[in-house]
């Protein structure tokens, strides 16, 4: 049962790290790995970014306190990503997400759900014999609540439940193996919005600052034996928003992302020698012994190769927007990860037409690095703002 449980997460990890098989190689493994996929298609757009971006109807994944200067009463909307459509057909993810406005500086609330399906998958014991037929999936609910605490500063808290089950809950065990379980638990994001006009002969620009942390909670186990990390995380952004005239802007975004996750090759392994490799990787145990906070801050210091290293684990991502009069957008983006950390490298192109009601986004990526199952990923999000559609009904009633 233990293959059958590794043999899963290997293919849940492949929507956040494709590496070869190389002793060299140290990346950073998660439980529920879906948390960590950009969800809607403006943020897939640009690189896979959006903590520092302008407020959206996707702020609740990003930013929630990106909510604060959105100028709608509230909206929801939905995003839909077929998922590594090179390697299998039927895995796919699911977002719905949206929020309220109370007031400018009373604060709102936002919520989100996240579905993430990995198709048909036959479970088979360690001789390949056929178990049972299942369909693996993992969700994740939140909520946040955020509010202004100056005009060009805003803070979110949230709270999310995740649930990850990679057998319907199907708890058999083979003679002499273990048992598999759904996991859950419980995490919180914290997050800051930084947003100043700028005038300018040409109009008024904007300057932005994002910050978040997410994700921070407990650990999962899927056989109440072995805990995995969930992918907590600390995302930095910026952004500057430079508009050429009343009707054309063009806004630069970039952004830095570490997993708050400590590596299972560490300096801290009991008999760990700096020139021996045999010696870096922690075992299973001790691994499942680190409790989360102490892991959060681990993460920043117990690579093998040091600052270097740490430095390594940082993902980027570069985008840029293209807006005519806020209703058409072009988009592109690139997104980073070095070789021996996932080596998730692509180019990323988006589209989107946005009206007082209604707004539709497209997304298309290109993978850079070979073989790589992301190539070719597609994002389409559809929103509605509620604030709109209620006055287009006022209206007919008159």
């Amino acid at each position: 049962m233990k293959k059958l449980i590794l043999s899963l997460a290997a293919l849940l990890c492949m929507s956040t790290a494709v590496w070869a098989v190389d002793e060299t190689m140290n990346p950073l493994i998660t439980s529920m790995p879906s948390l960590s996929i950009a969800p809607d298609a403006r943020a897939a757009g640009m690189g896979d970014l959006g903590v520092a971006t302008q407020s959206d109807y996707n702020s609740q994944f990003w930013n929630p306190a990106k909510y604060a200067y959105n100028t709608s009463k509230g909206a929801i909307n939905a995003s839909y990503t077929p998922w590594l459509r090179k390697l299998v057909s039927d895995i796919d993810l699911a977002y719905i997400a949206g929020f309220y406005n109370f007031g400018d500086m009373a604060g709102g609330i936002g919520a989100s759900f996240t579905y993430f399906s990995l198709g048909d998958v036959a479970l088979t014991n360690a001789n390949g014999d056929k178990i049972q037929d299942v369909r693996p999936n993992e969700w994740a609910l939140d909520l946040s609540y955020y509010r202004k605490l100056h005009e060009y500063v805003s803070m979110a808290v949230a709270v999310r439940f995740m649930y990850s089950d990679l057998n319907n809950g199907s708890n058999s065990s083979l003679s002499g193996g273990t048992e598999m379980y759904p996991a859950w638990t419980m995490a919180a994001d914290v997050s800051l919005y930084y947003r100043q006009p700028i005038d300018l002969p040409m109009g008024t620009s904007h300057f932005a600052l994002g910050f978040s942390l997410k994700n921070l909670g407990g650990k999962m186990t899927y056989d109440k034996v072995t805990q995995n990390f969930i992918p907590a995380s600390m995302n930095i952004g910026a952004s500057y928003e430079l508009p050429f005239d009343k009707f054309n802007s063009l806004t630069f975004n970039v952004e830095a992302n570490k997993l708050l996750v400590p590596s299972r090759k560490s300096r801290y392994t009991e008999g760990f020698n700096p020139n021996d490799e045999t010696t870096w990787q922690m075992s299973q145990d001790a691994y499942s012994e680190l409790n989360s906070a102490k892991g959060w801050f681990q993460s920043f210091n117990d690579a093998p190769g040091g600052a270097a290293e740490e430095f390594k684990e940082v993902r980027w991502g570069v985008g840029l927007e293209y807006t005519y009069n806020k209703q058409f957008f072009a988009r592109a983006g690139y997104s980073y990860e070095n070789f021996y950390k996932g080596n998730r490298n692509y180019v990323t192109l988006g589209a989107g037409f946005h009206l007082s009601i209604v707004s539709l986004d497209f997304a298309y990526c290109v993978g850079l690095a070979a073989s790589n199952p992301l190539d070719q990923t597609m994002r389409f999000t559809l929103g509605f703002d509620l604030a709109g559609i209620k006055d287009l009904v006022d209206n007919k009633k008159k």
